[in-house]
């Protein structure tokens, strides 16, 4: 098997795993009970935020924990929208954004909010004097994903908080979920962050939503005080620890992984330019774990199922996205119908190896010449 999509999920560190393994059995009791077991649990899920917090240079007390960056984008949205409605209703997004970070500016868009999208450059990254130009005092939220899902584009996260910070009505939201565990990114600023544990070889269904302890939200999950008064239910405290745990691990050498994995883009960028209809649509300005490519003429599920074939697992667009439809980010990249309509997503990991892109390589071109010769 040779898997190339990380971005839409990573396999469990080992280490993660007996993390989960170790807290379900050693501390079952319940982090908001009062009893000796509940107390043990939640020393333990205090401990794990600590160091979530130390990790991330913020403060214990702005981490929300949620089901995953989906919850998390949805709390931060609708949480602001609801809690400084009275401020203005205006919103300032890109058309770059994850899909659950679109539904729910569709959905506030439909009861009255005025949804602006920013002006993009060449590079696709937001134009910064547009941006500026855009906020007015009915502006409460600028929502913008630090790293595009699809293509890789990272956004001027300093520069963009820089300005949005001028103007205290409005809060900045960034949704990092292709960002956290994998560069380094100052998160100075930003008002609220969403990231995922599974992006990080953490599990499934934990996530958080970082919010700076001046804000307030209405809650979308109400019945209680939890770990936060944003977020009710029972703690998850295995998960929670586990992907203490994983961002721990993502980060450490995190500057040697990044430079391997720039040589591993690199590398095959270079393979695929060969093919006459390959058109590589990731940038100098994009992370390297993403590597997107159009082969024209070709529909991205044929060519995804033809490597599927050979134990070769890409993606078509970001795994939340609908699999029928153009790609958006693409199409608002390059203004290319026919690349939009043949995009593939294929993503690195630390743990790719020059042998597995070599495999690749000779399955695609064996796919390339059956699909691209097709009458």
């Amino acid at each position: 098997m040779i898997y190339l999509d990380y971005s839409s999920t990573t396999k469990p560190n080992d280490e993660v795993l007996d993390s989960f393994i170790k807290c379900s059995n050693e501390f079952i009791g319940n982090p908001n009970s009062l009893h000796t077991l509940g107390v043990k649990a939640r020393n333990i899920i205090d401990i794990a935020t600590k160091q979530i917090a130390d990790l991330l240079n913020i403060k214990g007390n702005e981490i929300i924990y949620t089901s995953g960056s989906s919850e998390s984008n949805n709390l931060a949205i609708k949480g602001i929208c609801e809690k400084y409605k009275n401020r203005g209703r205006h919103i300032i997004t890109t058309k770059l954004e994850h899909s659950s970070i679109s539904a729910p500016l569709k959905y506030l868009n439909e009861i009255g909010y005025i949804i602006d999208y920013v002006k993009l450059d060449e590079n696709g990254q937001v134009d910064l004097n547009d941006l500026e130009s855009l906020i007015n005092d009915n502006t409460i939220l600028v929502t913008i994903g630090a790293v595009n899902s699809e293509i890789g584009i990272l956004q001027p996260i300093e520069k963009i908080a820089n300005i949005v910070s001028k103007y205290p009505k409005c809060f900045f939201h960034s949704d990092m979920t292709q960002a956290i565990g994998k560069i380094n990114i100052n998160l100075d600023k930003v008002d609220l962050v969403s990231f995922s544990a599974h992006k990080f070889y953490g599990i499934k269904g934990v996530g958080v939503l970082i919010k700076r302890e001046k804000i307030e939200l209405v809650p979308l999950i109400h019945g209680g005080k939890s770990t936060s008064n944003y977020r009710s239910g029972t703690p998850a405290l295995p998960l929670v620890v586990s992907m203490s745990k994983a961002l721990r691990l993502a980060l450490t050498n995190l500057d040697e992984k990044i430079k391997y994995i720039y040589e591993l883009n690199r590398y095959l960028k270079s393979r695929l330019m060969v093919f006459d209809k390959v058109k590589i649509n990731s940038n100098d300005y994009c992370i390297p774990h993403i590597l997107n490519v159009s082969i024209l003429g070709v529909k991205p599920e044929t060519m995804l199922h033809a490597l599927n074939k050979y134990n070769i697992y890409i993606s078509t667009k970001s795994a939340c996205s609908s699999s029928n439809s153009k790609s958006e980010a693409v199409y608002e990249l390059t203004k290319d119908e026919k690349k939009a309509n043949s995009s593939i997503r294929i993503s690195l990991s630390h743990l790719t190896t020059k042998s597995e892109l070599d495999e690749f390589i000779k399955s695609f071109s064996v796919c390339y010449e059956e699909l691209t010769n097709l009458k």
